[in-house]
């Protein structure tokens, strides 16, 4: 009986902590500094309640109190579902995105980690006979413990986070827990018997109220790489419909007019028509990041001779996409289910264009698509002639501007043509913005007579001042950037109140 608590106790911790990145997510997003302050927060508690719990069991080694710590973690497993929107919510906006995600991180999940961490040097105690054959004792209920930790893993990675939601899976994995507390010591039946009732019908009623917004309209989902969130919206000054998918905390990653699905909402979107100047005569185009599909579906509408490929790691966006964005099959258009730099690496017949607007959470691409290996990888998918159209977010001058004008030094070294433009204001040095990176080997000869086009080109930028190092594999700041540019927007939001 103990050893099935031990391995449902590393089970239950592992689930936890991969759940946990979804929890922050919509709040912090899931960059390099969420997981290191969640991981390094989890291993902390684990290490005080190893020190507490093997202090309990000298002094008092009875199965009794064993199984009211597992019963206690199992209720701050629940706490972890029941308090985390407010808490987030109470956090964010309070400081730079280091101490915020460490905050959150010690609130949510160090009681239950604590609890759990004091669980194994209890087990052993209590298991100990004789001091000959106290290290294998020991090392068979660590075995144990960490079996059960990479079975929850490979649970909630590839069966609990796809198919069940971020609360349900805390609600199903204090349930557990509440059994794994019974093993350990069968009494107080009455207690364990109540808190597993309430814990499946907080399952249950986590499930109508998802039925329930999405009946109305809000989606909240979880997919094998994000959580997502789908809701409908109005666009400020023409109260026009939309549905909006956002995956982090800042912005909208997708928008849709829903009395016209075609029609491009978001500004950035608009920009990618920059490829009927750059290569009015293309042919084949390469959409990295998919998101609502938004261009793509445009893209298939006014570009009747126009193939399009697009690369989407997740499949529950696309998925997403299918259900809530009016994405259909077409003869034209093709989805790949991989990593947009794995697709690189396979990529036979080369692009007219190819459009990146992929992003980790928060506000960058992820590292490994902006090095200068990278680059070359794109630069080998293009045509001679060909244009690469880039999505990112920053300021054009300032602590924002750090990230972009370190990717336009990267994209230089491999094109000869590298120019920018600002989707909102190029006059604003200061404002933080979309900006679409422009990338070929020749620029155009012709000049463009669209009135639209025409204002997308008066927004473009000059090049930076100053000497800039380009990403590479080996060295590519991208999360260092975003917390200095956490820590500035928080700043600059400080002074403007």
């Amino acid at each position: 009986m103990l050893h099935s608590c031990i391995f449902l106790c590393g089970a239950a911790l592992m689930i936890i902590e991969l759940t946990g990145s979804r929890i922050l997510a919509p709040f912090l997003g899931t960059s390099l500094v969420v997981w290191t302050s969640l991981i390094g927060i989890i291993l902390a508690s684990l290490s005080l309640g190893a020190w507490w719990g093997g202090l309990l069991a000298d002094r008092h080694p009875h199965t009794r109190l064993l199984g009211r710590i597992v019963l206690l973690s199992a209720w701050a497993t629940a706490a972890i579902g029941l308090s985390k929107t407010w808490v987030l919510d109470f956090l964010q906006g309070a400081g730079g995105l280091h101490t915020i995600a460490i905050i959150a991180t010690v609130a949510l999940f160090a009681p239950a980690a604590i609890l759990l961490g004091m669980v194994p040097p209890f087990a052993v105690r209590l298991c100990l006979e004789d001091r000959d054959h106290g290290g294998r004792t020991s090392g068979s209920l660590y075995a144990i413990s960490t079996i059960g930790s990479i079975v929850g893993t490979f649970l909630a990675g590839f069966v609990l986070i796809a198919w069940v939601g971020s609360t349900a899976i805390l609600f199903i994995t204090a349930a557990f827990l509440t059994l794994a507390s019974w093993l350990a010591d069968p009494a107080a039946k009455a207690l364990k018997g109540a808190s597993l009732l309430l814990f499946v019908l907080a399952v249950f009623f986590c499930r109508q109220q998802d039925h329930w917004l999405a009946q109305q309209g809000f989606l909240d989902q979880d997919t094998p790489y994000n959580r997502v969130l789908v809701y409908t919206g109005k666009e400020s000054g023409s109260d026009r419909l939309t549905r909006e998918m956002v995956t982090g905390p800042q912005g909208r990653q997708s928008a849709m007019y829903l009395d016209d699905p075609v029609e491009l909402v978001l500004p950035y979107t608009r920009f990618y028509r920059l490829v009927e100047y750059f290569r009015p005569q293309a042919r084949r185009m390469l959409v990295l990041g998919g998101g609502g599909y938004s261009f793509p579906k445009y893209a298939l509408a006014h570009y009747p001779e126009m193939q399009i490929d697009v690369v989407e790691l997740d499949p529950g966006i696309t998925q997403l996409a299918r259900s809530h964005f009016g994405l259909a099959d077409h003869p034209r258009l093709t989805i790949f289910e991989e990593d947009a730099r794995t697709f690189l690496r396979k990529i036979k017949q080369p692009y007219d264009v190819i459009l990146c607007d992929v992003f980790n959470s928060h506000y960058t691409i992820p590292f490994h698509l902006v090095t200068v290996e990278a680059i070359h990888l794109l630069r080998s998918a293009l045509k001679p002639d060909g244009v690469i159209l880039v999505n990112l977010l920053a300021s054009t001058e300032g602590v924002s501007s750090r990230f972009y004008k370190a990717l336009r030094a990267t994209f230089q070294t491999d094109f000869a043509s590298v120019q920018a433009y600002a989707v909102v204001d190029a006059g604003d040095r200061q404002l933080w913005q979309n900006i679409i990176i422009a990338a070929g080997n020749t620029a155009p000869a012709h000049t463009a007579s669209d009135p639209e086009l025409l204002q997308m080109l008066s927004h473009a930028l000059p090049d930076p001042f100053g000497e800039f190092a380009p990403f590479t594999d080996d060295y590519a700041p991208v999360d260092r950037f975003l917390g200095e540019l956490s820590t500035h927007r928080e700043t600059a939001e400080k002074k403007d109140s």
